[in-house]
């Protein structure tokens, strides 16, 4: 009698665990925080990014808490006085430690990436490269995170971590289906591509055709448990302000001699003074060049206001004779398979047609008219009707809209039907697009190689009810046994 009391227990405890319900397990979230500096040519912005450790290598998780603009210029403009390069860094840091908990900022790790104005700086003096990045992070290891180095990212790192930032923040790489109770890897084709245009550098990066892919053109991640062998190219010089450097310096060789220089791209009314030797300070304007007027003398640059004209020059800076009759060509002889897919356009991209209060989807014969009629509007226009714009970027609007036309219709190649593939974005969410969320999610291993998996469990109240009941059964069945 024993052994079927025994028995019966047995069967009423399988019989109770089949019934509690299997759930998620939910508890409480334990936060962490991470943080990049994105040290670009022009300035430098530090992003503060926050996320449930629970959730680890689970998709669309970080959310961006912070995002801090550093005063004055980029850190490679620092090179004749490098501890002032980090001492800019402090007003951010000050307020990144006030987003973060101080019980956990000693485990809050902490990067500075620097692109296109350090790497031109490290061609032309490598010692004040290595110097401002020393600088920058003896100010980040005076404060209390867990800094893990200051370094000079490649262009192809660059647009690689943008590239990764876009597909995760808009769920490209996976998704989790509730009806389906598993991950979903989306097509192929509906993976993003990224557009990235700075000050000294612009980028491309996207996933084309296996078959149209050189393998020495391609870099390859595993993410989620699926392989994506992509494009990416960085093109340093061809940022918004080199290529302003670029396109006065061809103005000038061009022009008859003289200290007054006729400029399309800027408004009617407005002047510039432009030192030559600033120009030759710059390893984008080639310096050397003979063509350039001796001396350090100035030359006065004359808003001619023409679109037809700023185009024309604008066209010249690019080498597209380079290709020959290649269509896998943009230019000075770069090799790009087709493009595919949709592409997220972003940092300057976005400003500049933001400026021009263009909605999404307009098409590309409405887009160069607003530009032409940008270009017509006189200085005393312009200044008039947007005081609150910066007097430094308003009159190069017409010149850096002009560029990005020529930059993606006839370098990228694209076309009056896969114009509309563009979308010109600033954020995806609560996060700003660009490298930094990819970098930090790639060095502090967010991103499996594997797909994610889902952890079951039971709720505690469940169990607690269903271990209350074995009980309370076990101990009238063996009372019924001894009576």
């Amino acid at each position: 009698s024993a052994i079927v009391g025994a028995l019966v227990a047995l069967s009423i405890i399988s019989l109770v665990l089949s019934l509690v319900r299997v759930e998620d397990v939910t508890l409480p979230p334990s936060v962490k925080y991470g943080m990049v500096f994105d040290a670009g040519s022009s300035h430098t912005s530090l992003f503060v990014y926050e996320w449930d450790s629970d959730k680890e290598n689970d998709t669309g998780v970080v959310s961006q808490i912070l995002s801090c603009d550093v005063q004055g210029p980029g850190i490679s403009s620092y090179a004749n006085n490098p501890p002032e390069a980090g001492n800019s860094l402090r007003e951010c840091l000050d307020k990144a430690l006030q987003v973060v908990p101080a019980e956990k900022q000693r485990d809050v790790p902490a990067y500075l990436g620097a692109t296109a104005g350090m790497r031109l700086l490290r061609e032309q003096n490598s010692s004040a490269s290595e110097q401002v990045l020393a600088e920058v992070a003896k100010t980040m290891q005076e404060y209390p995170v867990a800094f893990k180095g200051a370094r000079i990212l490649t262009g192809e790192e660059e647009g690689a971590y943008g590239w990764i930032t876009i597909n995760y923040l808009l769920d490209s790489f996976t998704k989790y289906s509730p009806k389906a109770h598993t991950w979903l890897h989306p097509e192929a084709a509906n993976i993003l591509g990224a557009l990235d245009l700075g000050g000294a550098s612009t980028q491309i990066t996207f996933m084309p055709e296996d078959s149209a892919l050189r393998q020495n053109e391609a870099s390859e991640f595993t993410l989620y448990g699926y392989s994506y062998n992509i494009y990416t190219h960085s093109y340093l010089c061809y940022g918004q302000d080199e290529m302003l450097k670029r396109l006065a310096k061809e103005l000038i060789v061009e022009s008859p001699p003289g200290t007054r220089v006729h400029h399309p791209c800027y408004p009617k009314g407005y002047n510039e003074t432009v030192s030559l030797s600033s120009l030759r300070a710059s390893p984008c304007t080639d310096g050397s060049d003979p063509r350039l007027p001796p001396g350090d003398s100035s030359v006065t640059l004359e808003g001619g206001g023409s679109a037809g004209r700023c185009l024309a020059a604008l066209r010249g800076l690019f080498n597209f004779s380079a290709c020959g009759q290649s269509q896998d060509c943009t230019f000075d002889g770069v090799y790009q398979p087709p493009l595919r897919g949709q592409f997220v356009a972003f940092s300057a991209f976005y400003y500049n047609f933001k400026f021009l209060n263009l909605t999404e989807g307009q098409p590309l014969a409405v887009v160069r008219e607003a530009i032409e009629g940008l270009c017509t509007r006189s200085w005393e226009d312009l200044s008039s009707n947007y005081p609150k714009e910066s007097p430094k970027r308003l009159p190069k609007y017409c010149a850096n809209a002009n560029y990005i036309l020529t930059l993606l219709l006839d370098a990228y190649k694209f076309n009056e039907t896969s114009w509309n593939s563009i979308f010109f974005q600033m954020k995806a969410g609560s996060a700003d697009v660009g490298w930094t969320l990819g970098y930090m999610l790639n060095l502090t291993n967010m991103i499996p190689p594997e797909a994610p998996a889902r952890l079951k469990g039971h709720r505690p109240s469940l169990w607690a009810a269903a271990i209350t009941f074995i009980i309370l059964t076990l101990v009238l069945g063996l009372a019924a046994l001894l009576l």
